[in-house]
């Protein structure tokens, strides 16, 4: 076997890297462990509050020592596989988007005290009503200035062409009401943007309807803070102009000196600090100050108390305190005798990351040119067209960022005419950096460069690159939730996979022999391969990520089986052992390839266009399939050739008695069926269509959105069992996941979704009540502060919005389409006929349209499967063995063609289907062994998605048969018919 060394040395490495990785997830969910353990009381209910304050309080303490390197919890949760939403809970926030902010834009910043009254008395109804905040505005308006028009607020020169002093009342609400409806609309974009770019995988953001309101969750969150600052960040970026200590020397040292007359009044620590400066003048500086200090060390204003650090220099040029003085200091530059003595031209802001030295953390205060308009900065962060993490010249983090042509050439004049000064890089009114110019910058290309971290580089370019919010928005609520496939469902789920997974191992034993062990051996190393990768790389395990397992694992022992079948050929034609194998890798390895590479084209378009559990779905798939591949091909040729070293007197087998011309020597005539699977498969699909556009499909909350309701216990509560039991008690889906605590449940349906009506909110909530009633046998109780055994309460209640935004459904039918494009030009290029491609598309939209007629026809008996977002994982599933199955067939198709021609068309169809039907059955046999059992033993929170699957595996295999290979045999039919008409025409002339 050649390159022996490279693939022992590839597979030690990538086995000793993923064993590293995955030890962290290891030590993680021992941690985790502690964590509940701690967080749980007598009663059994676990505060999740509790359990994220213990993880808090070792997030920087060194908990793993590996071979001498010592690692913190927060180094730990960076490197560890990271599970998704659904199989883990994670961070719960609700924003809420400033409608002030926006009213006080639209009216031009009016002063008039009327105007500001009546905001700030809506936005205090606001906190109790669910009314419109613009109409609790208007409420308050004509309390404030009866018989006032709204026209005298808002008729400025901002709104020229939409609003005049003639305007009505009703005309101006129904433009405010519009900006402020498109304001939030364009923050929920704008948040779900940022959120996507965070890094968590497969996160939820939905709207409540009828506020300004928007609740997110985030995975697996450990640092909450970072969380709190990419939600709420403006975005606001702005350039200035640095105006240099030295030029406003003497009103800066004023202004200091009553900062450290502050200080000293109050015993504070005073630390004057002069670097290394031939400057005269800043000696001359300190030593007014220290005479201004002896001066008024009496002083009897003691309202802050502040430790001043004055750095004064020509290399820093700034004005340096201590962290924890900042807010002082900002109340006295507040202060009307500090305004006084300051340059009118000149605004001050701080840095936004403290520097460490001599164990303080200092802050620099930068002292800003104001521009003539005030607010406005000589460039904004409008002209950003893109923006991305990189490194700087000495391989630090920074944000390299793209402007269009306008600010190029803004910025180009503004860099020219600060040669050997300084610009500020200001976010949200804190500078990040604030470099030399050493000279013009010519293009819009530039970089930010500072004291960041990879993380706070990424979230700064994730920031710009999103765009900044049209208003501020504040955290009202966070919660810490649990997983919306509960702890039992989950386990239920990886038992039944276990399970299905010995099966196969039995199976593939009992059919191969000792090649089912080398098989099972590439399996193993497959799925360890795909976790190891995954936590290298930092991504996360989602059910749609399990469901690109699955598939993986289907093409893992696809790939062995087609090996395997053309080895035991090899031997059946008389070839000695080491013949056969070499002859059964070479012959295999082009449909191997090829069916890989088909799928792999699927992931990567999915990864790139798609959105939500897509993507999460195309990650796992792309590993999985270079893992399958490298496993299946060159890790069990490995194992073969050392099991082989006796040449043909080896004892190794590929068959047992058992399997022994068993699916050998077909001849089924499968063309001559393939009008009657036409029939079959058109039938079906139009009945199951016609019974969805009928009875329609039921959609999950994630697809439809729905009410929210907060629900507390006294004991705890399994999600999993109460969503199964809602979902029977009244129409429509049902999610339950966990809320803070193990005893307090966040129920979401969306049971009469389409009603806006109180009545309608009444009657979803008693339906709610009387379905938890007597699901578990309790009584309903008012009292939420007193819960007793045997009582619920509802504590909340919200309309929400779907969490597959129109924009995700939009990304995943594009991905869908290129995907179909990409497969399409593939196997145009690999089989010269586009004959083969269009079957394979055809087949492909025959197998999703199936799925979905069975979904529906499963409904019309009774058994109701939801359409949600794993539905979306499953059919990409589909779509993957589909296609894997179908270019396996056209490959033996396309073998026998380039030996025997095309004279003999439906033949040669016919024999290359029966020459891989043992590998198309026994590839589809153990897939559907996991899916079946899983089907069947997994539980009902899984019971759609596996149903999927097994839907699609069966039809999937059955398409190949007998929709694309028939399919490209009637369209090359006519092709060779018209091409030998041709021949006789030219033989008649």
């Amino acid at each position: 076997m050649r390159n022996q060394g490279v693939i022992v040395f590839l597979t030690v490495v990538v086995t000793a890297l993923c064993l590293y990785y995955l030890s962290f997830t290891f030590v993680s969910n021992n941690i985790q462990q502690k964590a509940v353990e701690f967080a749980t009381d007598d009663a059994g209910n676990l505060d999740f509050a509790k359990k994220q304050s213990y993880l808090d309080s070792i997030y920087r303490e060194p908990v793993y020592n590996f071979l001498g390197a010592k690692f913190t919890y927060k180094e730990i949760k960076e490197t560890e596989l990271g599970l998704g939403l659904d199989l883990q809970g994670g961070m719960h926030v609700t924003l809420e988007v400033s409608p002030i902010e926006i009213l006080k834009g639209l009216s031009g910043n009016s002063k008039d005290p009327a105007f500001n009254t009546a905001l700030e008395e809506a936005n205090q109804a606001s906190k109790t009503s669910n009314s419109k905040f613009v109409d609790l505005f208007y409420g308050a308006w004509q309390n404030q200035a009866p018989g006032q028009k709204l026209s005298a607020i808002f008729a400025t020169a901002a709104n020229r062409g939409r609003i005049s002093l003639e305007s009505s009342d009703s005309d101006i609400l129904q433009i405010i009401d519009t900006e402020v409806e498109n304001a939030i609309e364009r923050s929920f974009n704008i948040l779900r943007t940022r959120v996507d770019r965070f890094g968590t995988s497969q996160p939820n953001i939905q709207r409540i309807q009828g506020s300004g309101r928007i609740q997110i969750e985030l995975p697996g969150v450990d640092n909450a803070t970072r969380v709190r600052n990419l939600l709420q960040g403006v975005a606001k970026l702005q350039f200035w102009e640095v105006a240099e200590v030295n030029e406003y020397l003497s009103e800066l040292e004023a202004a200091n000196s009553l900062l450290v007359a502050e200080a000293q009044a109050k015993k504070a620590a005073v630390k004057p600090e002069i670097a290394e400066t031939d400057s005269a003048k800043a000696a001359a500086a300190l030593s007014e100050l220290e005479k201004q200090l002896a001066g008024t060390a009496d002083s009897t204003d003691v309202s802050t108390s502040v430790s001043p650090i004055f750095s004064l220099t020509k290399s820093q040029q700034g004005l340096v305190y201590e962290i924890r003085d900042t807010v002082a200091i900002n109340r006295i530059f507040a202060r009307e005798d500090v305004k006084a003595v300051l340059p009118r031209d000149v605004k001050f802001l701080w840095s936004v990351k403290p520097e460490v030295a001599d164990n303080l953390e200092l802050l620099e205060l930068y002292a800003i040119k104001k521009s003539r308009t005030g607010d406005q900065a000589p460039l904004e962060g409008d002209v950003i067209t893109d923006a991305r993490q990189t490194l700087d010249q000495t391989s630090r983090p920074a944000v390299s960022m793209q402007m269009n042509a306008d600010g190029a050439r803004r910025w180009r004049k503004l860099t020219g005419d600060n040669i050997g000064r300084r610009i500020a890089v200001v976010l949200d009114d804190f500078v990040y950096t604030a470099p030399m110019v050493q000279g013009e910058i010519p293009s819009g290309q530039s970089e930010i460069t500072g004291n960041f971290t990879i993380e706070e580089a990424k979230d700064l370019a994730n920031i710009l690159k999103s765009g900044s919010l049209p208003a501020p928005t504040k955290i009202v609520e966070e919660a810490i939730i649990g997983p919306t496939l509960g702890k039992e469902a989950q386990s239920q789920g990886i038992i039944s996979m276990v399970a299905g997974l010995l099966l196969v191992v039995v199976f593939m034993v009992a059919y191969y022999a000792k090649g089912g062990f080398v098989a099972i051996a590439a399996l193993i190393f497959n799925i360890f391969f795909i976790l190891g990768i995954l936590a290298q790389l930092g991504a996360a395990l989602t059910l749609p990520g399990i469901a690109g397992i699955v598939l993986t694992i289907g093409m893992s022992i696809d790939a062995n089986v087609l090996i395997f079948e053309r080895i035991k050929e090899e031997l059946a034609n008389g070839s000695g052992l080491i013949a056969a194998i070499n002859e059964g890798y070479n012959k295999a390895f082009s449909a191997i390839l090829d069916s890989n590479v088909t799928t792999f084209l699927v992931g990567a378009i999915l990864y790139a266009v798609g959105q939500g559990p897509v993507k999460g779905f195309a990650i796992v798939l792309m590993i999985g399939i270079a893992s399958s591949f490298f496993s299946a091909v060159f890790i069990t040729r490995l194992i073969v050739h050392l099991m082989s070293k006796k040449g043909d007197d080896s004892n190794i087998s590929f068959s047992t008695p058992l399997a022994k011309g068993l699916l050998s020597n077909l001849n089924i005539d499968f063309m001559s069926k393939r009008k009657v699977a036409y029939i079959f498969s058109t039938g079906i699909i139009v009945i199951g269509l016609a019974i969805a556009l009928i009875s329609g499909l039921k959609f999950g909350v994630d697809f439809t959105g729905g009410r929210s309701y907060i629900v507390t216990f006294a004991e705890p509560v399994v999600a999993s069992e109460l969503k199964v039991g809602l979902d029977g008690e009244f129409d429509g889906s049902v999610e339950v996941k966990s809320y803070g605590a193990s005893n307090i449940m966040k129920v979401t349906t969306s049971y009469l979704i389409n009603e806006d009506d109180d009545a309608s909110n009444a009657e979803v909530e008693s339906k709610v009540k009387e379905g938890i009633a007597n699901i578990m046998g309790l009584t309903y109780s008012t009292d939420a502060a007193n819960i007793q055994d045997g009582q619920f309460s509802i504590t909340g209640s919200s309309k929400v919005g779907a969490t597959v935004a129109d924009d995700i459904k939009k990304s995943s039918a594009e991905a869908m389409f290129f995907a179909l494009v990409a497969i399409f030009l593939y196997i145009l290029l690999r089989f010269r006929k586009w004959q083969f491609s269009l079957g394979a598309i055809i087949a492909l939209a025959h197998d999703v349209l199936f799925v979905i007629a069975a979904f529906a026809i499963a409904s019309a008996f009774g058994a109701t499967f939801e359409i949600d977002q794993v539905f979306i994982a499953a059919i990409l599933t589909v779509v993957g063995y589909s296609i894997n199955d179908t270019v396996i067939i056209f490959d033996r198709i396309r073998e026998n063609i380039e030996l025997r021609g095309t004279s003999k068309l439906v033949k040669m169809f016919n024999d290359a289907i029966n020459q891989t039907m043992a590998r198309t059955l026994i590839t589809s046999l153990t897939t559907l062994i996991v899916v079946l059992v899983l089907l069947i033993f997994g539980g009902e929170v899984l019971r759609g998605f596996s149903f999927a699957l097994f839907i699609g595996i069966v039809v999937g295999t059955y398409s190949s048969i007998y929709i694309a290979s028939p399919i490209v045999v009637d369209l090359m039919k006519k092709e060779i018919e018209a091409e030998s008409a041709q021949e006789v025409a030219k033989k008649t002339v």
